[in-house]
C-alpha cells in the first residue's frame, strides 16, 4: 500500500477524487482514507500544517497501514530564482532549516538521534525518479530535483528565502516534508517529497499564496495520478 500525506484539505481532495472503495479510519485526530486508485492500494491523510502534525500522522500511518512507501505532497515556496509559480520540485533529500543547536558547535540543521546524527535526510532515489517521470505530461513546467527545506515558519520574506536557499543549497521551503522524511527514515520506509511552487521569489506574500495554492495542489494531484498509474 502506498501512503500519501498532505498538509491541507485542498491537497488531499484531488487524491480522494481518484479513489474508489473508500474506507475511513480515525486516529490521533486525523482521518485516514484507504482505497484503490487505478487498482492500486493507497491510503491518504490530511496531516495539518507543521512538523509535529506531520510526524504524528506519518507514524500513525506506518503503524496502522504498513505502507511500502510514503509520498509527502503539497505546495511550497521557491528558494531559487530558477523556479516560478506552478513549477515542481522533487526531493533528493530534506533538511530541517529551523533545527538549531549551533550553540553547542553543531552545524545548522543537525538532527541528533541516540545512534546517529544527520543533517540531510535522504529521499528514496527510485521514488524520486518515478515522480520525475510522472511529471513528463506537464506543460510549461520546470521540474527540478533537489533539497527541500522544512521549518515551522511560513517564509514570506524574499531575503530570508534566499538566505535559507544559500545556506542549505535548497530549492524550496515548506512546513512538513522534513518531518515526514525523518519519521519515515527512522522507520526504514522509503519516502519522497513532491512540491508544486505556490509562491515564488517575486510573489512571496500570504495573499499570493492563497491565490495560487489551488492551482499548485491540482498540479500535484496530476503528478500523483500519473505516478500511481505507473506503479
Amino acid at each position: 500500500m502506498l501512503g500519501i500525506i498532505c498538509a491541507m484539505a485542498i491537497e488531499v481532495e484531488g487524491i480522494l477524487n481518484l479513489m474508489e472503495n473508500k474506507e475511513e479510519t480515525q486516529k490521533a485526530g486525523a482521518t485516514f482514507t484507504k482505497g484503490t486508485i487505478f487498482g492500486k492500494d493507497v491510503v491518504v491523510t490530511e496531516s495539518g500544517i507543521g512538523k509535529v502534525n506531520a510526524a504524528v500522522t506519518t507514524q500513525v500511518m506506518i503503524d496502522t497501514f504498513s505502507p511500502f512507501a510514503i509520498i509527502n505532497s503539497g505546495v511550497g515556496g521557491a528558494l531559487s530564482e530558477s523556479l516560478k509559480v506552478g513549477d515542481i520540485v522533487i526531493s533528493t533529500c530534506a533538511v530541517e532549516h529551523d533545527y538549531d543547536t549551533t550553540a553547542f558547535g553543531d552545524p545548522k540543521g543537525l538532527i541528533c538521534f541516540k545512534d546517529e546524527q544527520i543533517v540531510d535526510i535522504p529521499a528514496d532515489e527510485n521514488l524520486c525518479q518515478k515522480l520525475l517521470t510522472a511529471c513528463e505530461t506537464l506543460e510549461n513546467t520546470t521540474v527540478l530535483k533537489g533539497k527541500i527545506a522544512t521549518g515551522d515558519q511560513f517564509i514570506s520574506d524574499t531575503a530570508k528565502r534566499l538566505s535559507i536557499g544559500k545556506e542549505f543549497n535548497a530549492l524550496a521551503c515548506e512546513m512538513e516534508g522534513g518531518a515526514v522524511g525523518q519519521t519515515s527514515y527512522r522507520n526504514k520506509i522509503p519516502f519522497a517529497i513532491l512540491r508544486c511552487i505556490s509562491d515564488d521569489l517575486t510573489n512571496s506574500t500570504s495573499m499570493d499564496y492563497e491565490t495560487f495554492k489551488g492551482v499548485a495542489a491540482a498540479k500535484t494531484a496530476t503528478v500523483l495520478s500519473n505516478f500511481i498509474k505507473a506503479l
